[in-house]
């Protein structure tokens, strides 16, 4: 019997354009208030029923582009529940606790696997279940959704999926959650920081400033308010991947293996003996 390494999901490109598709929306979502006049009247609040409208079926969109284009079934689909099911219990561990929040390195531990288009919705599906668990549902989850998809998706982006593994890939996924860690935190601080009033005047954010001087006042408003709470879910990450990343990659690829998540494994021997069985009949001396 032959068969490959593991090797995430590959992305066909209907897959790909749902993907742009999505990051495009969310791109708009996010930053949109940057560029508004002081007349606009913002509010994400607003924003957040239609994103979720959007977000839902495009999510769908991902997946059945990738059954389609990978020839996936439903042991794969089946797969991606129990893991968001998983990263929907191990976020209310930590929540609340300086930003520990142990989801964050199954999410990039499986994003490498799965590959980036599994990865994205993954993350998505992830922080929805989760939300609905502890009941965190409010305008803020469709952006959460988003930044967590991106998270995941990141991780499932890194370089050598197929080739690359032991302590380096280790390396690699652990400087990855760390720093990623950060960016998610300040990308959904320009959530926040957009809707929240009366803070200093060197962090607010003034509607219709210039693009620059907005953003210098929001690497204040990070610095000041969310800094030590991203550190340690950074810190969390990193160790987590460390200590017992290179058990749960294991058990991850052994675990899409059985689901079907690569090419089918070829038999050799019987397509051997068949053909030793005709030359037999064709030359019996």
């Amino acid at each position: 019997m032959s068969g490959r390494r593991t090797q995430p999901v590959r992305l066909g490109p209907r897959a790909i354009a749902a993907l742009v598709l999505i990051s495009a929306i969310g791109v708009v979502a996010f930053g949109w208030p940057l560029l508004a006049g002081a007349d606009s009247g913002l509010a994400h609040s607003q924003d957040a029923p239609w994103l979720f409208a959007a977000l839902l079926p495009l999510l769908v969109g991902v997946v059945v582009a990738m059954i389609a284009d990978s020839g996936l079934d439903a042991k794969a689909v089946a797969m991606l529940g129990v893991l968001a099911a998983v990263g929907a219990a191990l976020r209310p561990l930590g929540a609340g606790t300086a930003g520990l929040e142990p989801m964050f390195f199954l999410m990039v531990l499986s994003g490498r696997v799965l590959g980036p288009g599994f990865g994205f919705v993954l993350g998505s599906v992830t922080m929805f279940a989760s939300a609905l668990l502890t009941g965190g549902v409010g305008p803020w989850m469709p952006f959460q959704m988003l930044s967590m998809g991106w998270f995941a998706m990141g991780a499932g982006l890194l370089p050598g999926p197929d080739r690359l593994r032991g302590r380096a890939e280790l390396l690699m996924l652990a400087a990855y959650g760390f720093v990623a860690s950060f960016a998610y935190g300040t990308v959904m601080n320009l959530y926040g920081w957009t809707i929240v009033p009366g803070l200093g005047s060197g962090i607010s954010f003034q509607p219709g400033d210039p693009l620059p001087e907005n953003l210098v006042r929001f690497l204040a408003y990070c610095t000041a308010t969310s800094l030590g709470w991203d550190l340690g879910r950074a810190v969390l990450t990193l160790v987590l991947t460390l200590t017992i990343g290179t058990t749960l990659l294991k058990a991850l690829r052994r675990a899409t293996r059985r689901a079907a998540f690569e090419a089918q494994v070829t038999f050799d021997a019987p397509a051997r003996e068949a053909s030793h069985r005709a030359s037999v009949l064709h030359d019996p001396e």
